[in-house]
């Protein structure tokens, strides 16, 4: 098959500058791609990349779009190289999309989207004391899962305002510390302590679900150590940004939770036969990308979820509303 192709760069500004161990995001680039086959059917896709998180450049997303021809086939799509994730998924997003959807369908899906699964939505708080003041916010929109940005601040900081946060949330909601790689071995121990001593508190009926990403990548066995000596879960995650990462981890021996961001982990067919082949535990996560991004991941996220997590697309507060910029964009296309 041979589809018509284009594609157009985007920029979007954060609404509050996104503060993790990785430093201040304050502007999120990609790529919308267009194809469209003989029949007139199109299909819609984005390259969202995240290079300081594992994935290709925007830059070598960019090089790799301008040197394709105008016209372009099923095998070009499928032999997109492993470096190359965001394109993988981008490029195969739009081929699965080209026999149905359109621009409404987009927009909408959103804010409407019901699964089988009754999947359901984690919302990212700020780091540092901000969560206090953001969570309740959040809360009247229907979140029940948070999930905090650690490994920020001084240590001694973020736990004074852990305490206040798990005693200011109400009863039964479920809590995700994120530290992006950001602490010491001594650090995370200290987290999971925590953690385990607030689950035996009967007082504080607050559930941490998991401490996600404790330490960096190249201490994954220290992790997977850490993982058997506490009863807090640990997640990976910039362990597991990319498919080959994520077989490697699993052939390893991780056992316990993948965080998957289906917009820079690869192709869409591969990640669904490796969690099919597999039955890993996985929570599905945003890459802050628009709502063409996000209808092929949470597709992938309905499919794939196998426990009933809340998945980690609750980030609409970070941008303005898209509609708008998002119609003007495709209609350039």
């Amino acid at each position: 098959m041979r589809y018509q192709f284009k594609f157009r760069p985007y920029r979007r500004r954060f609404v509050r500058s996104l503060t993790t161990n990785h430093g201040k995001w304050q502007i999120r680039d990609g790529i919308i791609l267009r194809l469209t086959n003989k029949s007139g059917r199109v299909g819609w896709g984005e390259i969202a990349p995240i290079s300081w998180f594992g994935s290709e450049t925007l830059e070598q997303a960019l090089d790799f779009c301008r040197q394709l021809p105008e016209e372009i086939t099923d095998e070009i799509i499928f032999s997109i190289p492993d470096e190359l994730p965001a394109c993988q998924f981008g490029f195969e997003s739009a081929w699965e999309w080209r026999n149905g959807g359109d621009e409404e369908n987009i927009i909408t899906l959103n804010s409407s989207l019901l699964t089988p699964n009754s999947l359901f939505y984690s919302a990212l708080l700020p780091a540092g004391e901000a969560a206090l003041n953001q969570w309740e916010t959040l809360w009247q929109q229907g979140y029940r899962t948070f999930k905090w940005k650690i490994g920020v601040y001084a240590i001694a900081d973020e736990q004074e305002i852990f305490e206040s946060l798990i005693h200011t949330l109400p009863a039964f909601t479920k809590l995700r510390l994120d530290a992006n790689g950001g602490l010491s071995y001594e650090e995370a121990n200290l987290w999971l302590w925590t953690c385990d001593n607030l689950k035996a508190n009967a007082e504080i009926p607050l559930e941490i679900e998991f401490l996600e990403q404790p330490l960096p990548i190249e201490q994954f066995q220290e992790m997977l150590e850490l993982s058997m000596s506490y009863k807090t879960a640990i997640a990976l995650d910039e362990s597991v940004a990319t498919l080959g990462q994520l077989a490697a981890c699993h052939q390893q021996g991780w056992r316990g939770i993948f965080v998957i961001k289906p917009g820079i982990v690869g192709s869409p067919s591969r990640l669904r036969q490796f969690c099919q082949q597999h039955k890993i535990d996985a929570v599905f996560s945003s890459v802050f990308e628009t709502a063409i991004a996000r209808q092929a991941a949470l597709q992938l996220a309905a499919e794939l979820s196998r426990n009933n997590r809340a998945i980690g697309f609750g980030i609409n507060h970070f941008f303005e509303q898209e509609e708008t910029w998002l119609q003007s964009l495709w209609n350039d296309l």
